[in-house]
């Protein structure tokens, strides 16, 4: 293994430098064109660049090749073929074509698909987005491509990004060539997903089935010690950990995912790793292999990785923090304030496009980081509550408050934008503070998006924001276009914007009860449960803003909303049946053991005269009992109304008994589980003791 760092990163990328190396000048250009522009890919060049990317992936041990797709699972997918076609004289050669590398044909049938097709149409296609470098993972060349049906419905998280992408770009650019930004080609919106994540013993693991099924302990009664002194916050990381910490830091930066920084988090057990910024489709593929690599390294050494939301009762949950921001071809972030009065002007625009797009959008948003396992994060535990606000720190607030009250930009060529009597000094880099509470928060030169849950693929909420912060872009340069006086126009636009969404804004503290009463105030839309979410897919604002912007047809719309429904409910379905299982196999076992031994002392000692009602083993077995009774119980209303649910054909309904009705019995039926677990001597199945303390 090479131990230089600048050897190993990307050395099984399939990168620019490699491209520049091994392809002719013309058809380097020619790709290089396609994937900075975004112009059609020359047909012309594929053979030529199928057969440099095979004989690379060849010398890096490749046997195979593979369409890397993301269909609407959340995970990855992948086909592989071999590079090897046997000869009619049995021999054999290796081949690779430009239509192998530009198209493939997954069987579709068995993905996810809202009812865009029938389970027997089987057809479907891959093909190549040249503007993911294709790389070389566990002997297979793998190839980042787009996904769709025989009928040309999109079946997969890439298609409708890029589109979103086309989106804000085109709408950003015209904004800046009204600034006189014309040097400006194109504008990238980028992405930098931090990735939270619990480490446990595997063996541990193994024992539990919640864990190897659900990815969650449905069952546990709280360790002595938990998160309570804050200790293991950037905590000192254990000599395995690191070990393993370091074999997936290698792993990955060979795959060019440029992992920059990592930690201990709050909770035992818990661990975050970031990478640097790319651009949001680039980003979101290195996000599905860093979460994968976690997964693969972690079993090497010992571990399993969880990547649920809540694996643990009463401790910190996992999120995925989205920080996003717009970048342009020149090196500039949009967000981040300028060098004269007229950058600046620009700046505070492209915030007033933030706070409008989560304003009327706060159900899309919402609904993008929506699940099952979310919905136990949310609102506890240093996650967010499910209110949208955007905290933009005190400094930012006051400067958009006084163009509220009033103000002018003007006199361009000094380093200061006059605020009536008032004048601006040169925006400081860092305007905000940090607000770990904030759904929404803008930190300096990017906005943190912290809602998304640490499983989920962070395609959908990049989705949303592309698509809305591009259609209002595009409705202030629909504005601005018309000006006869421009900067007269730009004040009056932003004037009025941030008189239109400052209900958004809110700097305070997000966990208090005080900001869920202040929010319904304001009107801001509270949805505390996925099933709400999810419907509001079909909603005419939501659905018209995907629409007329091209990233889904209306039908595409309807599917992804089934495909929610339809996943949410078979979540709780597994969660719940396990529980079942689990409280049959394990729990009333264990306590029925425990008792029978109880029985047995009570028995000699009432053999030798002694009155048993007096003693501690009556009042252990006596409590026992009843609690046992409470659990039975409660295990039934659980099987029956999982069938309730089981037996609804309609998703919006079953989806809905399964949050209102088989949850709730979830619940209780842990809580009579959680009660009964301290009172016995030893437990059936790994508590939350060995789990938490044995990384």
């Amino acid at each position: 293994m090479k131990n230089n760092l600048l050897d190993i990163y990307a050395s099984d990328v399939f990168s620019d430098a490699v491209m520049r190396e091994r392809l002719p000048k013309k058809v380097y250009q020619s790709l290089k064109a396609t994937v900075e522009t975004g112009s059609d890919l020359d047909p012309q060049i594929a053979d030529v660049v199928a057969s440099a990317m095979k004989d690379w992936a060849v010398e890096k041990g490749a046997t195979h090749f593979a369409h890397w797709f993301h269909p609407l699972t959340g995970v990855t997918a992948e086909k592989h073929d071999s590079f090897l076609s046997p000869q009619s004289d049995r021999s054999a050669i290796l081949e690779f074509s430009g239509k192998n590398l530009v198209v493939g044909e997954p069987d579709a049938s068995s993905f996810p698909s809202g009812g865009l097709r029938d389970t027997f149409e089987a057809r479907g296609y891959t093909t190549w987005d040249p503007t993911s470098p294709a790389f070389v993972k566990d002997g297979s060349l793998h190839i980042p491509t787009i996904f769709i049906g025989y009928n040309g419905y999109v079946l997969d998280k890439k298609t409708p990004l890029l589109r979103s992408m086309s989106v804000v770009n085109k709408a950003a650019l015209r904004i800046l060539h009204l600034f006189g930004d014309t040097d400006v080609k194109r504008v990238i919106p980028s992405m930098g997903a931090e990735q939270e994540y619990f480490l446990v013993n595997a063996d541990l693991f193994k024992k539990r089935e919640d864990l190897v099924v659900c990815g969650r302990t449905l069952f546990g009664a709280p360790a002595p010690k938990g998160q309570e002194f804050s200790d293991h916050y950037f905590g000192a990381i254990n000599s395995r950990v690191a070990a393993f910490m370091k074999d997936a830091d290698e792993t990955l930066w060979r795959m060019g995912v440029p992992v920059k920084m990592k930690h201990s988090e709050v909770a035992p057990c818990q661990f975050e790793i970031v990478p640097n910024y790319d651009s949001c489709n680039v980003a979101n593929d290195q996000n599905q292999l860093l979460m994968g690599t976690l997964q693969e390294v972690a079993r090497k050494h010992g571990f399993e990785c969880l990547l649920h939301e809540k694996p643990f009762e009463g401790i910190n949950g996992s999120g995925k923090h989205i920080n996003w921001s717009l970048a342009t071809d020149t090196n500039e972030n949009l967000f981040e304030p300028g060098k004269t009065p007229m950058e600046d002007a620009r700046f505070l625009l492209f915030v007033c496009a933030m706070l409008h797009a989560v304003d009327e959008y706060p159900e899309l948003l919402r609904l993008t980081i929506a699940s099952a396992g979310n919905d136990h994060r949310l609102g506890g535990h240093e996650a967010p509550p499910a209110i949208l606000s955007v905290f933009l720190g005190k400094e930012l607030s006051d400067i958009l408050e006084k163009f509220v009250a009033g103000t002018h930009i003007n006199n361009v060529e000094q380093r200061y934008i006059e605020l009536g009597v008032n004048t601006l000094p040169p925006l400081p880099q860092d305007i905000s503070d940090r607000n770990r509470t904030s759904p929404f928060a803008f930190t300096g030169n990017k906005f943190e998006f912290r809602m998304p849950g640490s499983s989920m693929s962070t395609a959908g909420p990049n989705i949303v924001l592309n698509t809305a912060v591009g259609d209002v872009l595009n409705g202030y340069a629909d504005r601005l276009e018309k000006a006869e006086d421009f900067l007269g126009e730009l004040n009056a636009l932003v004037s009025d914007e941030l008189q239109a969404h400052k209900r958004v804004v809110f700097n305070g503290n997000n966990y208090t009860d005080a900001w869920v009463i202040e929010a319904e105030k304001r009107g801001l839309p509270n949805l505390s449960n996925s099933v709400d979410a999810f419907v509001q897919y079909v909603d005419p604002k939501n659905l018209s803003l995907f629409v007329r912007n091209g990233i889904y047809s209306e039908e595409e719309v309807y599917s992804r909303m089934e495909i929610h429904l339809a996943n949410y409910s078979h979540r709780i379905n597994i969660e719940a049946l396990t529980m079942i299982e689990m409280s049959k196999k394990d729990i009333i076992p264990c306590v029925l053991r425990y008792e029978n031994m109880l029985a047995k002392l009570l028995a000699n000692k009432k053999s030798v005269g002694l009155v048993i009602e007096d003693t501690v083993e009556y009042g252990i077995i006596k409590n026992l009992s009843a609690a046992l009774s409470k659990l039975q119980a409660a295990l039934t209303v659980l099987e029956e109304e999982v069938a309730k649910a089981q037996a609804k054909d309609n998703l919006e309904s079953q989806a809905r008994l399964y949050q209102s009705k088989v949850l709730p019995a979830m619940n209780a039926l842990r809580k009579y589980s959680d009660s009964i677990e301290p009172m016995v001597d030893e437990w059936g199945v790994p508590d939350y003791t060995a789990l938490l303390l044995g990384c």
